[in-house]
């Protein structure tokens, strides 16, 4: 009699090495992200994002007059096509802002499409104009769909961060703003072989175009278990009127088993290393003017959370904190995520087109084996038969 082995555990492709990386390495120590051999800690507070991007996607951290040189770049890609504008107006006000970011960057592809060769050059210059762009499409759409304004997105902000902020609020934001921002931005900026990037590194694989890479990549964002959990963290956290109730809330919420969004990391093993960064850029933000309910909040279920169940936060319970005070719409949290990680999702294909092969796992089959085949005209007949017998 023939036996089929036990089929394997599915384990999601955790711990396994799907690939080699020049850009990233994340949890080693069990608490630690290097960008390009850079210590996140040493980096997030001290430097602009516009630097970070250009040690992501250029290669290496920028001189004085590199960043200068760099950000006069950017800030000239920041208007978008004709064409582009009237596709974004073309999308309902109910839209998800992630859902207008992909659709924007396919846009994008079609007007300004990547040449054949795939050039890094050229490569580049597309990660720049849509680093650059994405705040220009989303804070378009969104005060053309809710407001009926067709606004002038290119500002003379001088950087990604505050530019993103003032289409959205329609004034310069304040110094203090602009360099949580910087911080922020900085933090999401790349995470090895996560979900979207592999997606991304997948789809370059094959040979497809820049655009292509970063509107999957945008896609896998798009989930709740990745990118969203930034906002189904602050769900969680606005739901409570102040520290006290969240406490006792959460304690009931454990004790029944069920899955909090916002703690714990497939990937590190003591804690994340970005959240007690964004945890003070947090602080500083509630103590400045937005109010220290929703940060007490936090920082009680945090406790509760390393308390009862040894989880520790990761970077979205607090940049969920950090984002509402400084007023982004809680559905824009995940897009400045994408305006971020477009950063590391760049490098990534380039880094995947270099390697210059596909990607293309196994898989563990675990279905029926050896049935018997039955043609069409006796299908019929022979459900009859099995049901009768």
């Amino acid at each position: 009699m023939e036996t089929k082995p036990t089929p394997k555990k599915s384990v999601a492709l955790s711990g396994i090495v799907a690939g080699n990386t020049a850009l990233c390495t994340v949890g080693r120590s069990g608490n630690d992200l290097h960008y390009r051999g850079y210590d996140i800690l040493d980096v997030a507070e001290s430097c602009e994002f516009e630097e970070i991007a250009h040690l992501l996607v250029h290669g290496s951290l920028p001189t004085t007059s590199e960043l200068r040189n760099y950000k006069a770049k950017l800030k000239a890609l920041r208007g978008l096509p004709v064409a582009v504008l009237r596709s974004l107006e073309l999308l309902p006000a109910a839209a998800h802002p992630m859902d207008v970011m992909r659709t924007g960057v396919s846009a994008l592809g079609c007007i300004l499409p990547e040449t054949h060769d795939h050039n890094q050059p050229g490569a580049r210059d597309i990660a720049d104009r849509l680093m650059a762009s994405l705040g220009s499409m989303l804070l378009y759409w969104h005060h053309y769909a809710h407001h009926g304004r067709r606004i002038e997105v290119e500002t003379d902000d001088d950087s990604i961060g505050s530019h993103f902020l003032h289409l959205l609020h329609g004034k310069r934001p304040s110094a203090s703003h602009e360099r949580a921002m910087h911080t922020s931005l900085i933090l999401y900026a790349e995470h090895e072989f996560n979900a979207s990037t592999f997606t991304a590194r997948s789809i370059a694989g094959t040979g497809s175009d820049m655009y292509s890479a970063i509107t999957g990549a945008i896609g896998a964002l798009r989930g709740p278990k990745h990118g969203g959990a930034n906002e189904v963290a602050f769900e969680t956290q606005k739901r409570y009127a102040d520290a006290a109730e969240a406490d006792a809330d959460i304690r009931r919420r454990v004790a029944a088993k069920e899955v909090a969004i916002g703690f714990g990391h497939p990937v590190y093993t003591i804690a994340d290393p970005r959240n007690k960064v964004i945890k003070e850029v947090a602080r500083r933000l509630s103590a400045g003017g937005g109010g220290m309910r929703m940060f007490e909040i936090a920082d009680r279920i945090e406790a509760v959370m390393t308390e009862s169940k040894k989880m520790f936060a990761n970077l979205d319970w607090f940049s969920a904190v950090s984002y509402h005070a400084m007023g982004v719409p809680t559905a824009m949290f995940t897009p400045l995520f994408v305006i971020s990680r477009t950063s590391g999702w760049a490098a990534h294909v380039i880094e995947q087109r270099i390697d210059n092969k596909i990607i293309r796992p196994s898989a563990n089959y675990v279905g029926p084996d050896n049935l018997t085949f039955v043609p069409l005209d006796q299908r019929g007949q022979a459900a009859i038969a099995t049901r009768a017998a």
